[in-house]
C-alpha cells in the first residue's frame, strides 16, 4: 500500500472537479492512492440545455442516476480509480439550496449536519471508509462549505468528525486566497454570452495567511478539463474557465490552494506555502 494516501470528501458530483480536479489528477498520476467519497448524486441540480430537462427533480427525478455516469467519467478523466458513495448508493440525497423544500426530504444530506438526526450515521459511514483506506491526508470544504451550500457544510462537519475518530494525520480545506481570486477575476476574459464574475461569485475564499499548501496543477489541466467536460449537465468549459447554469463565467486556477483544518501542520518555511499535501508526513 502506498504511504501517500489521499481521500477527498465532496457533497455532489462535479464538486471534486471544480474545486480540486487538478490536485486529484496530479496525485493519482504520480503514484498516490486517491479515494473520492461523494455524499449525494446531486439530484436537485439544474440542467444545461433542453434535451435532459425531463430528468430534473421537479419532473422525472432521474437526474441523480445520470449524474452518477458523469461522475464515473470524471473520475476516469482524473485517474481516480477508487470512488465511493457515502453510506452506499442512494443513502443520502441532495438537499438543494438553502430554504428549498427539498431540504425536508427524509434522505436529505442536510440532516447529516452536526446535531442533525443523520450526523452520526454519516460519520460512521465515512469512518468505515477511512479505516479501510487509512489516508494520510483528507480533503474537504471549509466550515462555510465554500459558499454556504448546506450539503457542503454537512460534508465538512461529517469529514472533520470522522477524521478525528479515524485519526487522520492531516485534514485540509480547499480554498482560494482572496488576493489570487481578485487578480484572476480582474484579468479574466469573459466570453460573449456569459456574465462577468465577482470575487464573491467564486466562493471558497480565505485570507492569504491561512494558506498552507499551494498545489501547482499546470501539468494536469488537460485531465481537469476532461473531468469538467464529463459533468455536461452542470457546467461547460468557456474560454479559460467554465460556467454553471447561471452563466457566470469563472476562471480556472493554475494552482489549487488548501488550509489546515486539523492534524499535523506543514513544516515551517518562512511563510511560503508548501507545494505538497504530504509535506512532513514521512
Amino acid at each position: 500500500m502506498s504511504n501517500r494516501r489521499l481521500l477527498a470528501v465532496h457533497a455532489h458530483p462535479d464538486d471534486e472537479s471544480i474545486t480540486m480536479g487538478g490536485t486529484l489528477a496530479r496525485y493519482a498520476t504520480t503514484g498516490a492512492q486517491v479515494t473520492l467519497v461523494t455524499a449525494t448524486l446531486g439530484e436537485e441540480g439544474e440542467v444545461i440545455g433542453p434535451e435532459l430537462q425531463g430528468l430534473t427533480a421537479s419532473r422525472g427525478d432521474q437526474l441523480g442516476g445520470y449524474r452518477l455516469t458523469e461522475l464515473r467519467a470524471a473520475c476516469n478523466g482524473l485517474g481516480v480509480l477508487d470512488h465511493r458513495m457515502l453510506g452506499g448508493l442512494g443513502a443520502f440525497r441532495d438537499s438543494g439550496m438553502v430554504g428549498t423544500p427539498s431540504a425536508a426530504h427524509p434522505r436529505a444530506f442536510v440532516r447529516a449536519r452536526l446535531g442533525g438526526p443523520d450526523h452520526d450515521r454519516a460519520v460512521r459511514a465515512l469512518v468505515d471508509v477511512l479505516d479501510e483506506v487509512r489516508p494520510n491526508v483528507l480533503l474537504t470544504y471549509d466550515n462555510d462549505g465554500g459558499y454556504g451550500h448546506p450539503d457542503h457544510i454537512a460534508a465538512h462537519e461529517v469529514a472533520v468528525a470522522a477524521a478525528v475518530i479515524a485519526r487522520v494525520r492531516r485534514t485540509m480545506a480547499v480554498v482560494r486566497p482572496r488576493s489570487v481570486a481578485q487578480a484572476a477575476v480582474a484579468t479574466f476574459a469573459v466570453p460573449a454570452g456569459y456574465l462577468a464574475p465577482r470575487v464573491t461569485d467564486l466562493g471558497y475564499l480565505a485570507s492569504d495567511d491561512q494558506i498552507c499548501c499551494a498545489v501547482d496543477v499546470r501539468g494536469f489541466t488537460e485531465a481537469r478539463s476532461a473531468a469538467l467536460t464529463a459533468h455536461a449537465t452542470q457546467l461547460e468549459l468557456v474560454g479559460e474557465g467554465f460556467a454553471l447554469t447561471n452563466l457566470i463565467a469563472q476562471p480556472l486556477f493554475p494552482v489549487e490552494y488548501y488550509r489546515l483544518l486539523a492534524g499535523e501542520a506543514m513544516p515551517a518555511n518562512d511563510s511560503v506555502p508548501s507545494g505538497d499535501l504530504f509535506d512532513g508526513l514521512g
